[in-house]
């Protein structure tokens, strides 16, 4: 296959956190890939033709960008992956692979966690399924709470100075910690993270309080997961209708969202998807998309219907109006210290930026 060209698509590209390699702003993620193990059966289960042609029309529509993880269906999501980049002759230098370790692989005692044993064999692990000699964003997929963080750090920064990771990153860590592994990771020379993937949506907008601030100051790549809170936002579901049937949501609801917060929101979002006579779930791709600390959102896709409206979220352009209007329906409740230093800092810094986090 012909290297990528992105004539005639409207995708954008931005830097991968404080690096010089070029993501898509949207990100296909294939949790929706493999066999369907365990939880994943409420998820997906894509066989290798499915695969094929949600990544070829993925590629077509300008992603240059693929999230998997070693958990996503024990690994057969990877194996899918890397097949489909064979099957359709895409050449590896002109896709961003990112994948993640940490969860249990295995019945062992140390089959887990960001250990530096577990961390190598899990990379060995992942070149393998996806059939390739390096992994271009490895991310720590969750808070390990008995490793400590220099062990992880050393053992991430070995797997970049050995050419099989490039760029590392982590996954659904608190801000302090981010924090303290950076301070780590300068002072001892080490890779740093690049990149944190975390749940954001117009739903749940939580990770505006601590962690958004400390990714725009660290110049942190922010790669969004679950950006329709599980399907709630895909304008199935409402105050009349909260579990429709047939919907993934209605039998695995994950992640945790206030329903009640959420319903406003999909009642703000209705009318402006009627006025650009588009779906509920596209305005709220777009909303994500406009946010300055998003890198890349990760959309995953059942069917290809599905992928064709959420490649079209970036062909949305929503109006200051629009965004004010879904800004003040998804508002966070004010909590401390946040509304004293919205007071405090009115003086010095003017009317409060509504990218900021601290309106309400």
């Amino acid at each position: 296959m012909a290297a990528l060209t992105t004539e005639d698509i409207a995708m954008e590209y931005k830097t991968l956190g404080n690096t010089g390699l070029l993501v898509s702003s949207l990100c296909l993620g294939t949790m929706t890939f493999g066999d369907g193990q365990g939880i994943f059966r409420h998820i997906g289960s894509a066989g290798q033709d499915e695969a094929d042609a949600i990544v070829k029309a993925a590629v077509d529509g300008g992603i240059n960008f693929f999230d998997t993880a070693d958990a996503y269906s024990a690994g057969s999501s990877e194996q899918v992956l890397g097949q489909s980049l064979r099957n359709l002759g895409i050449a590896r230098k002109d896709v961003v692979l990112a994948t993640k370790g940490y969860t249990r692989t295995g019945p062992g005692r140390n089959d887990v966690g960001a250990s530096r044993g577990h961390i190598l064999d899990a990379v060995e692990a992942s070149l393998r399924r996806l059939q390739t000699d390096h992994i271009d964003l490895y991310q720590i997929h969750a808070n390990d709470p008995v490793t400590p963080i220099e062990e992880t750090l050393r053992a991430l920064d070995d797997l970049v100075r050995q050419g099989k990771v490039r760029y590392v990153g982590v996954s659904n860590w608190q801000a302090w910690k981010i924090a303290r592994a950076l301070g780590v990771s300068e002072a001892r020379n080490l890779a740093r993270f690049d990149t944190l993937q975390a749940y954001y949506s117009i739903a749940g907008r939580d990770i505006e309080r601590e962690l958004v601030p400390l990714l725009q100051a660290e110049k942190i790549g922010l790669l969004v997961w679950s950006p329709l809170a599980g399907g709630l936002l895909s304008g199935k579901f409402d105050r009349e209708h909260q579990k429709p049937e047939g919907a993934r949501r209605s039998e695995f609801d994950f992640p945790f969202v206030d329903k009640e917060r959420a319903w406003n929101v999909v009642e703000a979002m209705k009318p402006i998807a009627a006025a650009h006579g588009c779906s509920v779930a596209r305005v709220a791709l777009a909303w994500l998309l406009s946010r300055p600390v998003v890198t890349s959102v990760i959309v995953g896709a059942r069917r290809l219907e599905q992928l064709h409206d959420n490649l079209a979220a970036v062909e949305l352009a929503l109006s200051e109006v629009e965004l004010t209007a879904l800004d003040a329906a998804s508002a966070l409740l004010r909590e401390y210290p946040g509304w004293v230093l919205e007071v405090q800092n009115a003086d010095r810094l003017g009317p409060v930026d509504r990218w900021s986090g601290l309106s309400s």
